[in-house]
């Protein structure tokens, strides 16, 4: 098993560490700046976007309320992380883990069967970058929330942790809370707050979770084209070739999960619904720090409709990792429309 890499503790910028009293009147402005970070935190913790929307959202809603009582003790920004970690703790009481379909522990599935989905399992979801980043490919050191924070699988991992568990590890690791801190914000002792890290680090030693993938180099970016390509042209035998020996498929809400070139082509081959070249159409976006790319399929009118999302991970030897999600309805979140315009229509 691989340990699990705890990314580094997220930098905070001027205006989320003002501590002093707050007006009413100014409070959307001085918290502003906090709100993508925020909206980082509270999907780290649900592993969804909707939720991690609607916690952030009853976080503004809980600070407001109570904004006449906050007396500048600690920064603002600290204030505002114990509200929207109480929420999410709220929230996920009763409430069933994230998973993608490698996490759920079953072997690989045979591509001869054909997949089934299973909408009962609420499964963990993409975060756009464009929510987090306002541009693409941002000095890194101008973010208020780093990349690897938020990469999936670090994410996927959190899954595996109990609530308390996932609070405790994201404020000590990610935000570098002292555990006094970390104590008072979630009603605990130091030592229970100290145990509860134990567990969490002891847990996430046993998961086998990748490293946080480098930049692309020019080869996989033209690699990457080039994946593209093959799926606007149909070609599956071009598309096997572009894939790792080790590659992963899975695609919530299907459970199956799918290894090995052979393997990938033949479910391509199989059960997708595209009959020829010109089938599909992909318009490229990102997600959690990975190439994304949103498929569209061409359907009885003619057009290309909203089918489903793709991240990429393209490591030295082909791409090792694809998680597609079969959620027409967050292509929105993505900035990305439900039918392709006639433009990208005729680009071919």
């Amino acid at each position: 098993m691989t340990q699990t890499t705890v990314p580094p503790a997220v930098p905070s910028a001027a205006p989320e560490d003002v501590a002093a009293p707050v007006e009413q009147d100014g409070f959307d402005a001085l918290v502003a700046p906090l709100r993508r970070e925020l909206l980082a935190h509270c999907y780290r913790m649900t592993g969804s976007l909707q939720d991690a929307e609607d916690a952030l959202q009853e976080t503004w809603l809980r600070a407001w309320r109570a904004l006449p009582d906050f007396e500048g003790r600690s920064s603002l920004r600290t204030w505002m992380y114990r509200i929207a970690t109480r929420v999410c703790l709220s929230h996920l009481e009763g409430r069933a883990r994230r998973p993608l379909p490698v996490g759920l522990g079953g072997p690989p599935a045979d591509p001869a069967v054909e997949p089934r989905q299973d909408r009962s399992v609420p499964w963990l979801e993409p975060l756009p970058d464009r929510l987090l980043w306002s541009t693409p490919g941002a000095d890194p050191a101008d973010r208020a929330v780093d990349v690897d924070t938020v990469r999936l699988a670090f994410v996927a991992a959190l899954q595996h942790l109990t609530a308390q568990q996932r609070a405790v590890l994201l404020l000590r690791d990610v935000l570098a809370w002292t555990a006094a801190e970390v104590a008072q914000a979630l009603r605990l002792s130091v030592a229970a707050v100290n145990s509860t890290l134990q567990r969490a680090h002891a847990r996430m030693a046993t998961l086998d979770v990748p490293p946080a993938p480098a930049d692309l180099t020019p080869h996989q970016q033209h690699l990457l084209r080039r994946y593209v390509a093959a799926f606007e042209a149909y070609d599956v035998p071009a598309l096997v070739t572009l894939l790792a020996a080790d590659v992963v498929w899975e695609m919530p809400p299907y459970p199956e999960w799918y290894q090995g070139p052979d393997a990938v082509g033949s479910l391509i081959c199989r059960w997708c619904p595209a009959t020829g070249p010109g089938s599909m159409r992909l318009l490229g976006t990102s997600s959690n720090g990975l190439p994304t790319f949103g498929l569209y399929m061409r359907e009885a009118d003619g057009r290309h409709h909203a089918f489903q999302l793709q991240q990429v991970t393209v490591g030295p030897d082909g791409v090792q990792r694809v998680t597609v999600w079969f959620a027409p309805e967050l292509f929105g979140a993505f900035g990305l429309p439900d039918v392709v315009p006639p433009d990208e229509e005729g680009r071919h």
